[in-house]
């Protein structure tokens, strides 16, 4: 089950976030501080899930734009990653430039 979706950039400004579980203001702040970091501090090389508490975190990223889900430990990480995939493709045909082409993996 996904728990929450977040769209960050470079910067590690949370620019969409979706929760599907009930967090409180404060709580979702330190969550996304933490959650940013940890994706933020990887390096393209390392894998792209992540087991954090009690829940993981699959992420991508393209161009400066991070999109991070977390989701329960039965939930299908590859899965989860191409969601996220396809979510960028048609956020990019529906807006265009969305991201660039190149960065499209």
């Amino acid at each position: 089950m996904i728990k929450f979706f977040l769209m960050v950039n470079k910067q590690g400004q949370t620019r969409l976030s979706r929760y599907y579980e009930h967090v409180e203001i404060h709580k979702r702040t330190m969550l996304e501080a933490e959650v940013i970091k940890h994706c933020l501090s990887r390096s393209k090389d390392q894998c792209s899930f992540i087991e954090y508490k009690d829940f993981k975190l699959v992420y991508r990223q393209y161009a400066a734009l991070f999109v991070v889900v977390g989701i329960n430990e039965t939930e299908n990480e590859m899965a989860v990653y191409e969601l996220i995939h396809n979510f960028v493709e048609v956020l990019d045909k529906y807006f265009s430039r969305v991201v660039s082409e190149t960065f499209l993996l």
